[in-house]
């Protein structure tokens, strides 16, 4: 079988970055301590059930809340728990994917010209049917069963159905073969993920062009013509959102939200804000409903 169980507990610790390259690796995660490395080249993808997981990159950390879900590819990664949290992750190489990823179930979305698929990074709220199938992989790889690649199968059909987006604007994105298109989406989606983690930064687009091998000017066009925005719209929009989140689901002072999320000065966070929804911060922790109608 090409799967390799791992049970953690407390305080344990699984490097696998010696660990064979040909089998794919579950992880089942129940108590604070427990630690999880991946080398780079390898794609993971990470659910917790319950609390908060806690990745680490070499460029940035962050925090995954039960009931989201995560694929990474983009170098080395840390996985870990401070408070108690139960988490399930499967890893591997490749090589070791490969095997299992199919074009979609309903057909339509899978690449048509390379026999198969392929999981880009990405994160969001998992499917019910797609935490229910790592479940459910999880119990049969503890108790050793043997009709277990059906299951990773359609485990591996219902991650490409949750990117269906994204295989969606491969389609749009530059070069002649599959496999530069999938280069491309793949750089693109590495500027997304800087500007997800850092939100406090102040944007540095030359960073950005240079963490994708571009030119500034060449990943404003690209970005645009994949996502329909710029890097530049794409930061404002997450800062909108946290904003409209940070003064609805808290009680900070407009002072404190206007220095967490960066603006030079209160007067230009209310501009922002009554921009962005259409009404004032403090109208917008009067309103009864908690959806915004953005102007």
């Amino acid at each position: 079988m090409n799967l390799r169980y791992h049970p953690l507990r407390f305080a344990e610790n699984l490097d696998l970055s010696a660990a064979s390259g040909d089998a794919l690796h579950l992880l089942r995660a129940s108590a604070r301590g427990a630690q999880l490395e991946l080398p780079a080249q390898w794609i993971s993808f990470c659910l917790p059930l319950s609390g908060r997981l806690r990745c680490e990159a070499q460029d940035s950390s962050w925090e995954i809340d039960a009931g989201h879900a995560q694929v990474w590819r983009e170098g080395p990664l840390r996985c870990s728990a401070r408070q108690p949290c139960g988490w399930l992750a499967l890893a591997g190489s490749q090589a070791a994917w490969a095997r299992y990823l199919r074009t979609n179930r309903h057909g339509e979305d899978g690449p048509a010209d390379s026999g198969g698929a392929d999981l880009f990074p990405w994160e969001g709220a998992s499917s019910r049917d797609l935490r229910r199938l790592t479940v459910r992989l999880a119990r049969r790889a503890r108790d050793v069963e043997d009709d277990i690649e059906p299951l990773l199968e359609a485990l591996c059909a219902a991650l490409i159905d949750q990117q269906r987006d994204l295989h969606q604007r491969l389609q749009r994105c530059s070069g002649r073969t599959l496999r530069r298109r999938q280069q491309t989406l793949l750089r693109l989606l590495r500027v997304q993920h800087l500007i997800r983690r850092h939100p406090d930064a102040r944007l540095d687009l030359a960073r950005l062009a240079r963490s994708a091998s571009y030119s500034p000017c060449h990943l404003i066009r690209i970005y645009r013509d994949v996502f329909d925005e710029t890097p530049t719209e794409y930061a404002a929009r997450l800062r909108s959102d946290r904003a409209w989140r940070m003064v609805r689901e808290t009680r900070m002072p407009v002072c404190e939200i206007t220095e967490a999320l960066g603006f030079e000065s209160q007067s230009a966070f209310c501009r922002a804000f009554k921009h962005s929804f259409g009404l004032t911060a403090t109208e917008a922790r009067r309103m009864e409903c908690a959806e915004p109608q953005a102007a």
